[in-house]
């Protein structure tokens, strides 16, 4: 009898340890959420981080590769205003003309983009620790490839977003993120004022660039089974 309470115990034991390797080996292939939070301008109207910061969103689809790395796609949108009024740069009325003039025009439209994003996880990500020491809570960088539209301008363009963010699983499907990306555009249109100062540049100088900071909530879906082959 004591050998046959024994035998069960044994197999109980086996039992939990196949099921915990087999929890902490579960791969979530795809991240779905939203994200809202702030975001700023810097253009003609604006040249401070955060300055005239206004209300930003974003939709975010997350495809993971590994613990390390992610690949997403995010669609953001972006709310701009500003006015030329009380600036203390120079903005002449007509900029091929001398006087002194100065233009008063106001800026309001949105920003929308759409960006293939790659991320980079300083710890490795995951729900069970394990052998492989997951960390429920990762920093991250990335940076990526989009395009933008902006409605002031009626302008479409590329853009180049970089940033980091950080991210903690809260429940084993349920992620919450903080998302910093900074856009470069080689666009001076974005906020419907093309080289106001009469003066045109090249590259990403006195372009229309902008940052999105938000906070995304995402929830895995379509798990890769622990005993399949994962091929």
């Amino acid at each position: 009898m004591k050998h046959l309470r024994l035998l069960y115990i044994l197999i109980f034991i086996a039992v939990a340890a196949f099921n915990a390797k087999a929890q902490e080996d579960v791969f979530y292939r795809l991240e779905l959420g939203a994200g809202i939070g702030a975001g700023f301008s810097m253009n003609d109207v604006n040249t401070k981080f955060y300055g005239k910061t206004n209300l930003a969103a974003a939709l975010v689809a997350r495809f993971p590769l590994n613990q390390r790395m992610a690949i997403k796609a995010m669609a953001g949108y972006n709310k701009v205003s500003g006015t030329t009024v009380g600036l203390d740069d120079f903005y002449p009325a007509d900029p091929n003309k001398s006087g002194a003039d100065r233009l008063a025009a106001e800026v309001k439209g949105h920003i929308i983009d759409l960006c293939a994003i790659y991320e980079l996880h300083f710890l490795p990500y995951g729900w069970q620790k394990g052998y492989q020491n997951h960390s429920r809570v990762t920093p991250y960088l990335q940076f990526g490839l989009g395009l933008t539209y902006g409605t002031a301008g009626k302008a479409f363009t590329a853009n180049f977003p970089v940033g980091v963010g950080l991210k903690w699983k809260v429940r084993e499907r349920l992620n919450l993120g903080l998302d910093w990306t900074f856009h470069f555009t080689p666009s001076d249109k974005l906020d419907g004022l093309q080289a106001p100062h009469g003066i045109k540049s090249s590259e990403f100088r006195n372009k229309d660039h902008y940052n999105l900071t938000v906070l995304t909530l995402t929830y895995d879906l379509s798990p890769r089974c622990p005993t399949c082959n994962k091929n």
